[in-house]
């Protein structure tokens, strides 16, 4: 008897070693292979997509973005209204209707009645340079407007990979959890077996069993965050029906190795560009209240007919009329305007001022993220897996306890679910980073969105 149970005690260990060196002890790959099945709709075939192919639907089907390139459309059509004359005036009055009769001796027709007919044509001509300051405003506002534009898509291009690659995280936290789940599915096989032996009591199998669980549990809520992750880079992308029912082509690795390539030069942030804009305009919008102290003329040319005469018929006559500036000075709304001014002076300097810190604040999140990664990736990620292989094998021979072994193993993979994270504060740093260092030149401002 005792032969028996140390035959089998023996062959249990040699497949718990057997099995131990099956384990997987490399970093999660990367998030490229299709998730389980249970995060897809088993009716549709997940389609894959890249992050350049996200950005580029986003850019055209995004509905903030389509908004702010509305707004482009409707500063080009008040620079019209800037650009276009007032229309002139024509009025027509007739007196003198007698109705007793209005015969005159060339005649009782309409025409030679002797009516008082009056053919007058108005103009109304601006002055003090008002046509000029309000295309000068409507000018600035076309470039806020595009600047606005070049913003929303700055932002969107952010929020689009940082929420791509949340995706990306959610996927390898589900096949990290998932992985140690099935490796503690393989010790709980080990166990039952040892368990048959005598060699572990029944309470240490139940552990193994319940840590499997646990994990398999947390594989599943992350299974269900990927698909939330999904559907928000659904809904950037402008998809009217979002469900998720896609699969990442590119990985935490391959974005964090091109995050530091952050482009330079010469222009300005869309936001600053956009405030500068505001600043113009408020300065043209107060230059025009101004000028609207000096009254308009509005000259006139009229025809009268009066028949018989004399001295004749027909004559004509020129006028002009204006108000005159007595009681009001506009002077209300000039304050207004130079208050709208000061306040667009003020917000240029916070946005300027803001950028700068984003700069400043993304860079020094970007290198701790990329210090943290090394660390990680170098160090104590391989640590860890050789932490988990040794104390597993000494388990196998009897050297370690389960407690040991289930530390060992929610260690390592504490690990790896920090590693990915690592990963993604990368490519978001990146995100921001690049975000945050945006430029748009002039020439890039006024071209076609």
């Amino acid at each position: 008897m005792n032969r028996s149970v140390s035959a089998i005690s023996t062959s249990a260990k040699w497949c718990l070693s057997l099995l131990l060196t099956g384990l997987p002890l490399s970093p999660a790959q990367p998030a490229t292979n299709p998730p389980a099945a249970s995060t897809v709709p088993s009716e549709e075939t997940p389609r894959g997509l890249s992050l350049t192919e996200a950005q580029g639907t986003a850019f055209q089907r995004n509905w903030d973005l389509l908004a702010a390139k509305s707004g482009i459309d409707l500063a080009t059509a008040q620079l019209m209204v800037a650009k276009e004359f007032p229309n002139p005036t024509f009025s027509f009055s007739t007196a003198r209707i007698d109705p007793q009769g209005n015969g005159t001796p060339l005649g009782n027709s309409i025409w030679n009645r002797s009516y008082d007919t009056i053919f007058a044509i108005s103009q109304l001509v601006e002055i003090a340079g008002k046509r000029h300051n309000r295309q000068i405003s409507g000018r600035a506002g076309i470039a806020g407007a595009r600047a606005r534009f070049f913003d929303a898509r700055r932002s969107l291009d952010q929020g689009m990979t940082k929420a791509y690659v949340a995706a990306l995280l959610a996927e390898e936290n589900a096949q990290v959890l998932n992985e140690s789940a099935r490796s503690l599915r393989r010790e709980a096989e080990i166990a039952e077996t040892r368990f048959k032996a005598g060699d572990i009591s029944d309470s240490d199998r139940r552990q193994i069993e319940n840590s499997a669980d646990v994990f398999d549990l947390q594989a599943k809520s992350a299974e269900a965050s990927a698909i939330q992750a999904r559907i928000s880079v659904e809904i950037l992308m402008g998809v009217t029906d979002p469900k998720g029912a896609w699969v990442p082509r590119d990985s935490l690795d391959q974005l964090t190795m091109t995050a530091s390539e952050v482009p330079a030069g010469p222009g300005a942030r869309p936001d600053i560009l956009a405030a500068e804009a505001d600043l113009r305009r408020a300065q043209a919008d107060l230059a025009l209240q101004k000028a609207l102290r000096i009254p308009d003329p509005t000259f006139s040319l009229f025809y009268e007919r009066n028949p018989p005469g004399p001295p004749g018929p027909d004559t004509m006559g020129l006028g002009v009329s204006f108000p005159l500036p007595l009681w009001n000075h506009n002077r209300g709304s000039i304050r207004a305007a130079e208050a709208a001014r000061d306040q667009s002076a003020l917000s240029l300097g916070k946005i300027t001022a803001q950028a700068r810190a984003d700069t400043a604040n993304a860079e020094v999140s970007y290198q701790e993220a990329q210090v943290r990664l090394r660390r990680y990736q170098d160090q104590i990620r391989p640590r860890s897996a050789q932490v988990r292989e040794s104390v597993a094998f000494a388990y196998s021979k009897g050297g370690a306890s389960l407690v040991d072994l289930l530390t060992a193993e929610r260690d390592d993979n504490n690990i790896r679910l920090a590693t990915a994270q690592a990963r993604s504060d990368t490519a978001s740093a990146a995100a921001d980073l690049q975000a945050a260092r945006a430029i748009v030149s002039e020439t890039e401002l006024h071209l076609p969105p």
